[in-house]
């Protein structure tokens, strides 16, 4: 019988369980969202969300595995996001996931949220080449990782301010767009030119770090200093100032560190721009791209199991007295 793997991802407002077959066949993927719960307050409250987590955690893996037509007997291992991430959200993903492993005799795997989200490409594609320039963008993270095997990554450049994903959302929410608001600047940007405003580069051509907060601030200056801009020009001109500077830093990391490959993960890897642009450079550059579909980008269990499948090959079981880690960060080597 072949390795099979229950995953739990309760990192920030997603619950979600997932089924997956030796690290990359995956047998069911259960996501249920609480952008609702959190819509009215702008972003998630994060006593809502691990509130939200007792309720629907139990009945998510019990569709996972009715999904993926296993019981108990035929897991091999239980893993589980233990940070980065909400304390209280992270508790109760990991809680469960101990607790069932304990029961059914299996081993507990602690799994990196980050992490994770660069093995979800390897859920589309097991064959993805390295070593592999990541842009992993997300609400929390904006990172550039080179891949250079499994478990061995370099971390180039990251935020020192606002996540790419953060900016989207603060930006939405000055303009009145709602939350999550990378869907919406998304579709509103559509019906704008993305050339209207020449809103700034922060460290475009510099090292590797990234840096949204001017950004978000030139957005809301221009704003208030011309009230009857068009919401879809603004739209359009603060994604395309965000894009630019990801795809730019990424390309010139993936010439420079020789890079055989051009990933996207996290939930902004889910803009159309952004993917579009991604596609356009290894095109020209000879890379292989990938793109994972979009429910990849978000917060899935799926990819908890398959990062917790490597992990088990090479670390073996984590200990049941580890603790949930908030502020973990990329595992370096």
């Amino acid at each position: 019988m072949t390795f099979r793997i229950l995953g739990i991802e309760t990192s920030c407002d997603e619950t979600a369980a997932a089924v997956v077959d030796e690290g990359t066949d995956v047998l069911s993927s259960v996501v249920s969202s609480q952008v609702d719960l959190h819509a009215r307050f702008g972003g998630v409250v994060p006593e809502i969300a691990s509130r939200a987590h007792v309720e629907l955690l139990t009945p998510v893996i019990a569709e996972a595995m009715v999904e993926a037509g296993v019981d108990s007997e035929g897991i091999g291992a239980v893993a589980a996001t233990i940070g980065p991430g909400l304390i209280g959200s992270l508790l109760v993903g990991v809680s469960a996931a101990k607790a069932t492993a304990l029961v059914w005799g299996v081993p507990f795997v602690g799994v990196n949220h980050l992490e994770a989200h660069l093995y979800a490409a390897f859920l589309e594609e097991p064959q993805l080449a390295m070593p592999a320039l990541v842009v992993l963008a997300s609400g929390a993270h904006t990172m550039l990782v080179m891949m250079e095997g499994h478990g061995r990554y370099r971390l180039l450049g990251s935020t020192i301010d606002d996540a790419a994903g953060e900016a989207f959302d603060k930006v939405a929410r000055f303009l009145g767009l709602g939350y999550p608001g990378g869907p919406a600047i998304d579709r509103l940007a559509m019906q704008g030119d993305p050339s209207a405003i020449a809103f700034p580069r922060s460290l475009k051509d510099e090292g590797w770090d990234f840096s949204f907060s001017g950004l978000k601030t030139s957005v809301i200056t221009y704003v208030r200093k011309h009230p009857d801009v068009s919401t879809a020009d603004v739209a359009a001109s603060f994604q395309e100032a965000v894009v630019d500077v990801v795809v730019t830093k990424a390309r010139r990391a993936a010439r420079e560190f020789g890079a055989k490959g051009l990933v996207l993960g996290g939930g902004v890897a889910a803009n159309s721009v952004l993917r579009e642009r991604v596609l356009d450079v290894c095109i020209a550059d000879g890379m292989q791209a990938f793109l994972p579909s979009r429910s990849m980008c978000t917060d899935n269990a799926a990819m908890v199991a398959a990062a917790g499948w490597w992990r088990l090959q090479s670390d073996g079981p984590t200990p049941l007295d580890a603790p949930a880690h908030p502020g973990l960060a990329l595992p370096l080597a």
